[in-house]
């Protein structure tokens, strides 16, 4: 079993146990909510994601740390939740559960993800042709765009909704060229 598997096998039930727990009382946006949270916050301090998963660390002293970071800032459901991740030592999946748990928000609302790669930042009526292209590959309700900005694309676009890709850059029609090129050649 591949190290990628394991964790999905350890963070899945983990994000389905924390959904059921939402839908039973009835939170389901409020857990949704705490969840992107806590990504964001792991996502902007290292310090913090490297504290959590270090074995070394006691885990009365993370319960600690987490208490006085989240407990104003979460459900206490979540909160309880996270001080059991603790206390069996899953903690160091938080990143991989919320991940996993967004997923079946998402699949829960018929939202699907839209990850766009432009050369440049978008504004809003860019983000808002993307949102309909993805609205009309996947028959969504809604689209959420995770939008990442990568030079090296010199110009345009590529999105991916699930396995369809849409590679509308400058750099793929480089690319397409060159293999229309190579081949004729041939």
């Amino acid at each position: 079993m591949r190290g990628g598997s394991v964790v999905e096998a350890i963070a899945q039930p983990y994000a389905e146990a924390l959904m059921s727990l939402a839908q039973g009382q009835n939170l389901v946006e409020r857990f949704g909510s705490d969840v992107q949270g806590l990504l964001d916050l792991l996502t902007q301090s290292e310090d913090l994601r490297e504290f959590l998963a270090n074995p070394l660390t006691k885990g009365e002293d993370k319960k600690a740390v987490l208490r006085s970071l989240l407990t104003e800032q979460v459900h206490p459901y979540t909160l309880s939740f996270l001080l059991l991740l603790v206390d069996r030592r899953r903690i160091l999946f938080l990143e991989q559960i919320g991940k996993h748990f967004q997923a079946l928000l998402r699949k829960l609302n018929q939202v699907a993800l839209a990850e766009v790669t432009t050369a440049v930042e978008l504004n809003e009526a860019q983000q808002g042709t993307i949102r309909e292209k993805a609205l009309q590959m996947t028959g969504a309700r809604d689209v959420e765009l995770n939008i990442a900005v990568d030079p090296d694309l010199i110009g345009g676009v590529i999105i991916r909704v699930g396995s369809q890709v849409v590679d509308a850059s400058i750099q793929g029609q480089l690319r397409r060229i060159a293999t229309r090129l190579s081949s004729s050649t041939v």
